[in-house]
């Protein structure tokens, strides 16, 4: 017999003072395994090897599973902090007129959208010098647009929050923008008792920015604080 060891001195003695470290190697204990099926031979069923095969399938899930939910967890976060920015950036303004241009300049910018436009409903068309001024941020419309808009003649209750992906044939609502415009999001506004409604529209170039699959809590909340804003401001 041969006198010549099986394993190197010190590989030996390295496993042998931690072999916890052995044991958390996956590639090492995969191929133990393999090497234990190999020994046994084809005609013998391991139940041990198929158990840890189905055990191993089932972490490899779990830590997907883990990774999506951290990722998801991380995504809201991210969103959550741009709408509380966006929100902040919006009540510093202390005019009207800043307020609604600050919507489609800065508020944009922080919630990463091409354009940001207001739609109120009035009978009357107004010749306001103050509303021609804001041209590129709102639009005065006939009562009735707003359900009209975001219903596209479908017959169903009109939703506070609407994400779609679009492609518009006009230039009402993003003016010289509505050639890039991709996707969007339709929160409609209860400005109180007495007024018409009005619409808050986000428009994005990127057609997956807004789709229907999207949750849409924080576009919720940013609606109401918005529409809050606004009652204060026609009051």
């Amino acid at each position: 017999m041969s006198s010549k060891p099986l394993m190197d001195d010190q590989v030996r003695d390295r496993i042998m003072s931690d072999p916890e470290s052995l044991l958390e190697d996956q590639d090492i204990m995969r191929a133990l395994v393999a090497a234990n099926e190999k020994s046994l031979g084809g005609n013998i069923v391991d139940l041990r090897g198929i158990a840890m095969e189905r055990l191993e399938a089932r972490l490899d899930r779990l830590e997907d599973t883990h990774r999506s939910v951290i990722a998801a967890a991380y995504e809201n976060l991210a969103g959550t902090n741009q709408i509380h920015r966006a929100v902040l950036r919006m009540m510093d303004a202390t005019k009207f007129e800043s307020f609604l241009r600050d919507l489609n300049t800065d508020v944009a910018a922080i919630l990463r959208v091409d354009c940001v436009r207001l739609v109120l409903e009035s009978v009357s068309r107004t010749d306001d010098p103050a509303v021609s001024r804001l041209g590129d941020v709102l639009n005065v419309c006939e009562p009735g647009f707003v359900d009209d808009y975001v219903m596209q003649g479908r017959n169903m209750p009109v939703r506070q929050v609407t994400l779609r992906q679009v492609q518009p044939e006009n230039h009402t609502i993003f003016g010289d923008k509505s050639d890039y415009i991709r996707s969007e999001a339709c929160i409609k506004l209860d400005l109180g008792d007495g007024r018409l409604p009005g619409m808050l529209i986000m428009g994005a170039e990127d057609p997956h920015q807004f789709t229907p699959q999207q949750g849409t809590d924080l576009l919720t909340f940013f609606g109401g604080v918005f529409e809050r804003a606004m009652r204060r401001w026609l009051s």
